[in-house]
């Protein structure tokens, strides 16, 4: 029987669903005996400490979270061991890592979407999954031309859950309204949103908040509860134990990485808002939220307010950032990717529950978005 040691944060809800794909492959390799070790054995005990239990209790591997890695501590042991990834990724040790850049970029183009044109992020300097999720979203708002204002908490480790809330008050009430606020994870969006009903900022009106993990416990602690994007955390964990046992049984004898992608945009209502004035586009947007698994034609949309088909278009794609035509389709294919991953439907079921009404399409764009097939992307990120 393997013998893992698993040391993780696991009140968060992002280390419950990594343990919990970990579990889900050792039922299926196993029988597998895993230790969780909190975090508080290693702020008591150091590295040394959980070097020392490991070795005692003869763990065939370690995955841990652990923010200052001493290689040739570890290396005594002699076993595989995959680092849950906090300051840095490491070169010399495998990794359990995130592709935290491309989580950034697909925040900044769901506000640039919804038409905002003012832009923030509020994220924890210590942490590099923190600082690639900013640099992602900074530089994409960036190469659309707008600017992003920055906010970061650069308390200690010991104590990065304590926020100054006079600090937060004072930059959210210096950020133009509405802004397109984009959090580093959910437990840091809600820092904001509490901030915000403290001081009666409304969200989303003047700061519509956007957070990473869906979290479901901290997104709906939030009034309004937050939005948040999903990780494809569970798989993950699997995979990371799928190798791991590869690993031990010399299957595999170098280091890898196992980076957690960004799957979708859990939408709830503290980005319910659209930043646009115009009241003709207003009426188009939310026509398409509400309508967009049913077929829609420019034509229809033109009958719904007093502007040509020109005019609207072009006031369109000046407000919002993108024409009507790929607009529709970023609703669909959001929808049709979630559908995908949490759901057993038939996929040209799932396409028509999405608003497509010809698969083969469907799969041909999807490939465009995914850059794979719509049954690999299932396969691969179920």
């Amino acid at each position: 029987m393997l013998k893992i040691l698993v040391l993780t944060d696991f009140s968060s809800g992002y280390s419950r669903r990594l343990l919990e794909g970990i579990i889900r492959y050792s039922r299926e390799a196993g029988p597998w005996s895993l230790l969780r070790m909190p975090l508080y054995y290693r702020m008591m005990y150091g590295e040394e400490g959980v070097v020392d239990f490991a070795r005692k209790w003869k763990a065939d591997a370690i995955i841990a979270q652990l923010r200052d890695l001493n290689p040739e501590l570890f290396k005594e042991l002699d076993i595989p061991i995959i680092v849950q990834n906090y300051r840095e990724r490491n070169d010399y040790i495998s990794n359990l890592t995130g592709d935290y850049y491309e989580t950034g970029a697909m925040a900044a183009n769901f506000f640039l979407g919804k038409g905002f044109r003012h832009f923030a992020f509020y994220g924890y300097k210590n942490a590099i999954w923190s600082r690639e999720r900013g640099l992602g979203y900074k530089e994409t708002i960036e190469a659309h031309g707008y600017e992003c204002k920055v906010f970061e908490n650069k308390n200690p480790d010991n104590k990065e859950w304590l926020y100054n809330i006079d600090n937060m008050n004072k930059w959210l009430q210096s950020l133009t309204k509405p802004t397109a606020l984009f959090a580093c994870d959910d437990y840091y969006a809600l820092h904001v949103s509490e901030t915000c009903n403290i001081f009666n900022i409304a969200i989303p009106d003047e700061i519509a908040i956007l957070g990473v993990d869906n979290d479901t416990l901290l997104c709906n602690l939030s009034t309004p509860a937050l939005s948040s994007i999903v990780l494809d955390v569970e798989n993950g964990g699997y995979q990371a134990a799928k190798l791991l046992d590869q690993y031990i049984r010399h299957e595999i004898n170098e280091t890898f990485n196992i980076v957690i992608k960004p799957l979708y945009i859990e939408s709830r209502p503290s980005t319910d808002k659209y930043a646009v004035t115009d009241e003709y586009i207003k009426i188009i947007l939310d026509y398409i939220n509400l309508n967009y698994s049913r077929k829609i034609s420019v034509s229809d949309l033109v009958d719904l307010v007093p502007l040509s088909r020109r005019v609207l278009e072009k006031k369109f794609k000046e407000l919002v950032g993108t024409s009507i035509y790929q607009c529709v389709l970023d609703y669909r294919m959001n929808q049709f990717t979630k559908l995908l991953l949490t759901t057993d439907m038939y996929l040209p079921d799932a396409a028509i529950q999405a608003g497509f009404d010809d698969y083969k399409n469907v799969s041909r764009i999807f490939r465009k978005y995914k850059s794979m097939s719509p049954a690999q992307y299932r396969k691969l990120y179920k």
